[in-house]
């Protein structure tokens, strides 16, 4: 770490003051911004999708279970894949562990999908300690219009759609959609976010930029080489 500048606590706290200011013109542009999310035009759901869980199969209505409102994270985990999920969306799961409750109790549900078969993922879920509702959509088209698998035949033909632009491969992706339903069932489109747009629900990323070496990712080969499955730190 480069040396950094030593001042007297006074000069701190003046230029606290300063950063505070920067910090609360962040936060109203960050409240301006999600209002915008929320003003942004919603798409009707016409297909029927069909999910496998811990009760049987499921579709996509299913999944409120009760709530107007649901959040979906594509967690990456394909079918052919071994017994453990993608690391990086296992780091994004560590975080949801037990808000699932608080966020019920605001009329929505939180859960994970993957194109894995159930037994894979609830295998891994109970090894991951993680109690949050994770379905399966092996068999669904689900993961392919919401742009987080891609078949061979759109990759060549150039209509894969990775965060709203071209993409070139047939990886699993990582995301988050939501969806609303109304009074009389109609299911919505309201929302999807691709790649950086899933910090924001990371809350070990938000803890990590308040250090002063921040994520200490810029000298790594990528951004996460350091990252590893929870139980597999050495320390």
């Amino acid at each position: 770490m480069k040396a950094h500048k030593i001042v007297s606590r006074e000069e701190w706290y003046q230029a606290r003051q300063e950063f505070l200011a920067k910090e609360k013109e962040f936060t109203q542009l960050r409240d301006a911004l999600s209002q915008q999310r929320r003003n942004m035009p919603w798409t009707k759901v016409d297909k029927e999708y069909l999910f496998m869980g811990p009760a049987g199969q499921e579709t996509l209505s299913d999944l409120f279970a009760g709530k107007s409102q649901l959040i979906i994270y594509h967690f990456m985990y394909g079918p052919d894949w071994s017994d453990r999920g993608c690391k990086s969306c296992s780091f994004w799961a560590d975080n949801f562990n037990g808000i699932d409750r608080h966020i019920a109790n605001r009329d929505a549900t939180l859960l994970a999908v993957s194109r894995a078969p159930l037994a894979k993922i609830e295998h891994y879920k109970a090894n991951m300690g993680w109690g949050f509702k994770w379905v399966s959509s092996y068999n669904s088209d689900f993961n392919y219009d919401y742009h987080v698998s891609f078949t061979p035949e759109s990759v060549a033909d150039g209509t894969a759609r990775y965060n709203y632009k071209p993409h070139d491969n047939t990886d699993e992706r990582p995301g988050i959609s939501v969806f609303y339903k109304d009074e009389d069932g109609t299911v919505y489109h309201t929302y999807s976010t691709y790649a950086r747009g899933l910090d924001m629900l990371n809350g070990a990323y938000h803890f990590m930029d308040l250090l002063p070496k921040g994520r200490d990712e810029s000298d790594l080969p990528w951004s996460m080489a350091w990252l590893n499955y929870h139980d597999l730190y050495e320390d």
